[in-house]
């Protein structure tokens, strides 16, 4: 029989339409995962609290889930039915699929998960779900010039082109919000200086076009695409999700744009999302809120009835510190009645995180007025809300103080329609300031700029440090509120929007299914373990705590690390070329995700998921001539004249979006697949001198097989796993055979490449060797991929490269007839031994790659070495790292991570013999 194999369409309507109402399939029980040979049980899932313990309020939740290769198959078109059990069996879930095995059995599936009472005990399995109705589920309803979505007593109005995301929304009758929309302010120049002067221009979001992409019962998601608009100009393309759960009475929206200005005139001097409130109460009964430091509130009325000089009474005190009405007024102390009037109304509030360590609240009574000084702190999870006692909306964005400046505004409290506005660039900070750092300096040739390569690391070259195409994503929560929250309420609110309540499931259970590649839980259950886990952790540690020690915050920044250390200094070297910004170099991202994987930890996770927000967005182009390449590591994210898709490699998004299904993530992947198709565009190797061995005919494009082909499989990889097009598998296949037939094979490095077919060219009798093309994701793409796909040729390369890279010189110069050399990093090529010697069960061969990883890394022994500073040579007391580089701890410890995998049963004998252990 042959598997079943969706096409996109199929594929794409399943999405849209399966949810709890599927059809049941046929479910083994128990299969053997496609490595390691572990059973793995499917009847049933435990689900787990990313943060340890369930949240004080829930929103709702979506998450992937794998499933071993060939034990849970569709019936026709349909996914299999699931169901919530266990003490959240109350809570409804909706069910799709995110991708397929080579037999069309399910791979991944995703799960949306309804908000509520959260509970402890949840379990996915498979089945009919409960008969009983599901509370306040999710409809999407398509008009002629619109689209309604209920979710229980909230209907939130949809326009499907125009100024508004979101025109209105009611509960239970009432209108609490009007005209959610995109804001953005241009400045034509940088700040003043000297005397000049700059223009300023307001910008609204146009809608072009909604597309309906889900429609509950459980999650219903919209996604708006278009343009801010102003004086006849359209600027920064966006797109913006909108998330419905059933049981919330919140959106989350996940607001994407790309920047295509020209930075020498058009700098952001303000980007946000606004919504209007109309606000019908009493001024004494509408309130603000902003959150404050950690469960801290900032809570005050528009008309204050507390501190006064005259007493209204406890009750009227009590009540608008809850945010209730007021008693009735006949009951107030009589000289406070009579002099309400004289009370002022506050109409204006502003809460500003100009950096990452400081906030201020300030307050005014209205424009022409001055602003008064309230409160501040260091640093606030970035919600405010505005409203009466009858109801009104909390606005609030993620990461708010990671990434100042930003702000949140009221304005017009006192009035009948409040404007609530989050700032994901502050208006009243500085100009955003993209133009680039430095000037050609001389660097007029070719010849010129690889002599600065030589001094700085830096690939300069004018023109081409453009930020023109890049992209950032922000995340969003919306709340349409029938009262005003109490603090407690808020306080859990503002929990929900900086830290999101996220289900996940054990590494043990990801790891039964056979995904990723070659990896493990961890495991210290042996000394010479314990060493390796103890070093990867510190490993990892050293970056969290960095991120907060160096202050790795801001707008465009936030999520990368820093490459090279300046021991000198005791600084980051963030000045200095290719040693600034790490940008994924050496695969970043991988060495976090797997790190994630193995341990489950929550932290580890909130880095990679900051840095695979940044590094797929602001490190990558998504419009104009560099479409599809990133950039490499540099002083600003774009500065670095290569580009390359060794930097926007889809392999460092596709954790993320299995275990996530996150919807803008799997758009960064889908943009990635007709890239190579653009590598003529962008000659990597036009600064070198002319080499006959890197010749391309007309149509084809000399590629390297690591940095460059193997950083685009990825693209296909996902893409045929999520839709079953086997255009994308044949496309790999054709380059995978093709490598396998030249006549040096792996070590060629690199051979013209059809991007047609996705196949190389020519004899590939030249010999040449690049430790980078073995570091950039083609190691974990090999070993997912000969697991899946028949390509004995390409498997013979690649275990011939796997053996003799690190092998001894002899040994190569016997195989290639002479030394070519460029080998380096030895211990990350380990893994490249240790990949072998499991596949060929050599035994000498395990024992050399711990050998290759752990002679090459004296400073194991010790750990991580850390001294403290705070002598007159660093602005405050730090612990430094000397000697360290990301690219060496990503590589070092992606390397030891498959190594245990691959070979894990050697490395007592090896760690003895080196004298690591007794």
């Amino acid at each position: 029989m042959a598997p079943f194999i969706p096409s996109r369409r199929r594929f794409l309507h399943a999405t849209a339409a399966v949810s709890v109402m599927s059809a049941l399939p046929e479910t083994a029980r128990s299969a053997t995962a496609n490595t390691g040979g572990k059973a793995a049980p499917v009847s049933g899932t435990a689900l787990i609290w990313l943060d340890g313990k369930a949240p004080a309020r829930f929103e709702g939740a979506t998450l992937g889930v794998p499933w071993p290769r060939g034990t849970v198959k569709p019936v026709g078109d349909k996914t299999p039915r699931f169901r919530l059990a266990g003490a959240g069996a109350g809570l409804a879930m909706q069910s799709w699929p995110l991708a397929y095995w080579p037999d069309g059995s399910l791979k991944w599936t995703a799960h949306a998960i309804a908000g509520g009472a959260p509970a402890g005990d949840l379990r996915i399995e498979a089945g009919a779900p409960a008969s009983t109705p599901m509370p306040a589920a999710v409809s999407v309803k398509e008009t002629a010039d619109g689209i309604v979505v209920t979710a229980g007593d909230i209907v939130w109005t949809v326009p499907k082109a125009g100024e508004h995301l979101i025109a209105s929304a009611t509960r239970a009758g009432r209108v609490t919000m009007r005209e959610l929309k995109l804001v953005a302010l241009r400045q034509d120049g940088p700040e003043p200086e000297e005397g000049g002067s700059v223009t300023r221009q307001p910008f609204t979001g146009k809608v072009a076009r909604v597309t309906i992409e889900q429609t509950g019962p459980v999650r219903a998601v919209l996604k708006a695409e278009g343009a801010h608009s102003g004086n006849g100009r359209d600027w920064l393309p966006f797109s913006v999700r909108l998330y419905f759960y059933a049981g919330s009475d919140s959106v989350r929206i996940a607001h994407s744009f790309v920047y295509d200005g020209d930075p020498a005139r058009d700098f952001i001097r303000g980007l946000g999302v606004t919504a209007k409130a109309p606000m019908t109460d009493a001024s004494h009964d509408r309130h603000i809120r902003f959150a404050g430091e950690g469960v801290g509130v900032w809570g005050e009325a528009v008309r204050p009835v507390t501190g006064l000089r005259r007493d209204p009474g406890q009750a009227y005190r009590d009540a608008q510190v809850a945010g209730k009405a007021l008693p009735p007024m006949e009951g107030m102390a009589k000289p406070v009645q009579a002099g309400l009037q004289w009370i002022p109304e506050w109409g204006d509030f502003s809460l500003s995180q100009p950096t990452s360590d400081g906030f201020v609240i300030r307050k005014r009574t209205r424009a022409g007025q001055a602003w008064i000084d309230s409160n501040a702190g260091t640093r606030t999870k970035g919600l405010a809300y505005a409203g009466g006692a009858g109801g009104g909306i909390a606005l609030g964005f993620k990461d708010f103080w990671q990434r100042a400046p930003t702000q949140l505004d009221v304005r017009g409290a006192a009035s009948a329609m409040a404007d609530v506005t989050a700032w994901l660039w502050s208006p009243a900070a500085p100009a955003m300031d993209m133009r680039p750092y430095r000037a050609a300096d001389g660097m007029d040739t070719h010849e010129e700029q690889v002599a600065g390569l030589n001094i700085t690391y830096e690939d300069y070259e004018e023109g081409w440090d453009t930020p023109a195409g890049v992209a950032r994503t922000s995340e969003l929560q919306l709340w349409v509120l029938g009262a005003t929250p109490s603090h407690q309420a808020f306080s859990d609110m503002a929990e929900q929007v900086a830290n999101p309540a996220r289900l996940a499931l054990s590494p043990q259970r990801i790891h039964q299914c056979g995904v990723f590649g070659d990896w493990d839980p961890a495991d210290a259950g042996t000394p010479a373990r314990k060493l390796i886990e103890d070093r990867l952790a510190a490993q990892v540690g050293l970056y969290i705590k960095e991120v907060e020690q160096r202050r790795w915050y801001g707008f465009w920044s936030y999520g990368d690390v820093m490459h090279a250390y300046d021991e000198d200094r005791h600084m980051w070297r963030y000045d200095i070329g290719g040693y600034a910004w790490d940008n994924s170099e050496l695969s970043t991202d991988l060495w976090l995700w797997y790190s994630y994987l193995r341990t489950g930890r929550a932290d580890i996770f909130k880095l990679a998921e900051a840095m695979t927000r940044h590094t797929g967005e602001v490190d990558v182009y998504h419009l104009g001539r560099f479409k599809g390449f990133g950039t490499r590591h540099g002083v600003q994210h774009w500065s670095d004249s290569s580009k390359q898709p060794r930097v926007s490699n889809a392999a460092y998004r596709r954790i993320y979006y299995y275990l996530t299904a996150d919807e803008r993530v799997g758009d960064l992947m889908r943009e990635l697949l007709e890239s190579d198709a653009d590598l003529h565009k962008v000659d990597i190797s036009r600064k070198l001198p002319a080499n006959a061995a890197r010749a391309a005919a007309p149509g084809l494009v000399n590629a390297s097989f690591g940095t460059m082909w193997g950083s685009l499989v990825a693209a296909w990889l996902t893409e045929w796993e999520r839709t079953g097009d086997t255009r994308w598998r044949d496309k790999i296949v054709n380059g995978m055979q093709s490598i396998g037939g030249l006549k040096r094979r792996w070590f060629a490095s690199a051979a013209p490449y059809d991007p047609g077919t996705g196949k190389f060219m020519g004899e590939g009798d030249h010999i040449a060797i690049s430790q980078l093309n073995g570091v950039f994701g083609v190691v974990e793409m090999s070993s997912e991929l000969l697991t899946l796909v028949d390509a004995p040729a390409y498997r013979r390369a690649w275990l011939e490269y796997c053996r003799y890279y690190n092998s001894p010189k002899e040994e190569l110069v016997a195989l290639l007839g002479k030394d070519p050399g460029g080998r380096s990093q030895i211990d990350s090529h380990s893994r490249l031994t240790a990949y072998v010697a499991h596949h060929e069960g050599d035994k000498a061969l395990a024992l050399r790659a711990w050998r290759e990883l752990l002679g090459s890394s004296g400073f194991l022994r010790g750990g991580v070495f850390t001294r403290r500073v705070d002598g007159v040579a660093v602005l405050r007391p730090l612990d430094e790292q000397p000697g360290v580089s990301t690219n060496g701890s990503a590589q070092w410890g992606l390397a030891a991570i498959q190594n245990l995998a691959l070979v894990g049963d050697s490395l007592d004998e090896a760690a003895r013999a080196a004298g690591l252990v007794s």
